[in-house]
């Protein structure tokens, strides 16, 4: 057994019927010219083949101390990969409308914890030849950036390489000399730095940051449709668009590529909002991951921090709106990159649980939620990528809503674009697919507001 890290704890303590706490991706794949009508079987079959499975792979929680769970990992030495791995057919006329009808069902069923946390679906459709790979982890083994890492690992920039490779047999890149952990280092010790994270340091940083008006705060945020209780079941929607699109209003105003997706979300949200008579006076806040993880992390876990950016959802001036958050996301950013790695951790593993504690009974109605909306940006590879000659047409990841967080938006770039995967509660979240043409309209606005 392996002792757990606290933020991977804290996934799984959270984890109810209502709430699965796995993260899922959707790639899209079309087949090479001239592949024949077993293709995707063959494809299917190969997968299969690939039964070396790395760690991560093969653990679930343990059961410690007569009972106890959610505290130690178990590490299988059988995996049964056709549990695992499994292949279905979209019903007619098989289009993307049915592939995300069948992807919403799987997003919203929980993975067993008796097996490893993990399932990967190969999904034909009889419209086109196209086929998709519907894969879902526990957030308690990889957080998007390494789920994402680990997808563009097992692909190919060579459309004529015929190797398949699988998330799941490929094996940790391994750390750097100088960033190995010493080989006396107790679990003791490595508990002890977890907890040294709460030191008066960081609240040192949290205090100046509060000074200068830099941090967003949480429970600041105005209570919307989005932020009540949720069911288990869940939508998903997903489109791409063009990453040259997004770049130049990105270089016309000197934003970021992540600031003009959250004024693109905020636009989105905003007019959603007003279609259902539902839009608040106050903005909106969304909590937008961070990536802390080195350049040489070999990934597994999870390595994340927070910051929480006003969306300006009050503002009509699409440009202003922007701008808005720009700094916004300029002065979280600034407070969180003082901060030593290990505190930043910490500070996100707080925000990461605070829905958990606005769920407790008396405190859903006695105060705001604390955001209200995740929008996470992953980046992902910057050129084409192929399986087995199949090109990847769209990489759309799904995540997780919870309690009073009842939408998730998560992008990943791909290439030469930004696939937009969107999650929300079935119940609570009406017309999701509706954000879709939302988000496409509040592009255009802002490419109009600065003149590209």
């Amino acid at each position: 057994m392996k002792l757990m890290s606290a933020m991977d704890s804290m996934f799984l303590i959270g984890e109810t019927r209502e709430h699965p706490m796995h993260v899922g991706g959707l790639q899209v794949f079309t087949p090479p010219d001239g592949a024949g009508p077993e293709f995707i079987l063959e494809t299917y079959e190969a997968m299969l083949a690939c039964g070396d499975i790395q760690p991560t792979f093969r653990k679930h929680p343990a059961k410690t101390l007569g009972g106890f769970t959610n505290m130690a990992w178990e590490f299988d030495d059988e995996i049964d990969i056709e549990y695992h791995v499994r292949r279905s057919a979209l019903p007619t006329p098989g289009r993307v409308r049915e592939l995300l009808e069948l992807t919403s069902r799987l997003h919203g069923t929980l993975l067993d914890r008796h097996r490893p946390l993990w399932e990967a679906h190969v999904i034909e459709s009889p419209r086109d030849g196209r086929y998709a790979v519907y894969t879902k982890v526990h957030h308690a083994l990889v957080d998007g950036v390494s789920a994402l890492k680990l997808m563009q690992r097992s692909l190919s920039t060579d459309p004529g390489e015929t190797e398949i490779r699988v998330p799941w047999a490929l094996p940790s890149r391994p750390r750097q000399r100088e960033e190995a952990p010493p080989k006396a280092r107790s679990r003791l010790s490595r508990a002890k730095g977890s907890f040294g994270a709460f030191a008066p340091s960081t609240l040192s940083s949290l205090r100046a940051g509060l000074r200068e008006q830099q941090l967003t705060l949480p429970y600041r945020s105005p209570r919307t449709m989005l932020n009540v209780p949720i069911g288990g079941a869940r939508r998903c929607a997903a489109q791409s668009w063009s990453l040259e699109r997004i770049g130049t209003v990105k270089g016309a105003v000197g934003a970021t590529v992540n600031d003009v997706v959250l004024a693109m979300c905020a636009g989105a949200l905003r007019s959603y909002l007003i279609d259902l008579n539902a839009l608040p006076d106050t903005p909106l806040i969304a909590m937008v991951p961070v990536n802390v993880r080195t350049e040489n992390d070999p990934g597994g876990g999870n390595a994340v921090s927070t910051v929480l950016c006003n969306l300006a959802t009050h503002l009509d001036d699409p440009a202003k709106r922007l701008e808005a958050i720009h700094t916004s996301m300029q002065e979280n950013k600034k407070v969180l990159a003082q901060m030593p790695r290990a505190q930043a951790m910490a500070l996100g593993m707080l925000v990461l649980a605070l829905p958990v504690v606005s769920g407790l009974p008396g405190f859903r109605t006695a105060s705001p939620p604390p955001y209200n909306i995740t929008i996470s940006n992953v980046p992902g590879p910057r050129e084409p990528l192929y399986c087995n000659g199949a090109r990847l047409d769209g990489n759309y990841p799904l995540s997780i809503a919870l309690d009073g967080q009842a939408l998730n938006i998560t992008v990943a770039s791909s290439a030469n674009s930004l696939d937009f995967g969107l999650v929300g509660c079935r119940r609570s979240v009406p017309h999701l697919q509706r954000l879709l043409g939302h988000l496409e309209a509040a592009l255009k606005d802002l490419e109009q507001a600065v003149a590209v």
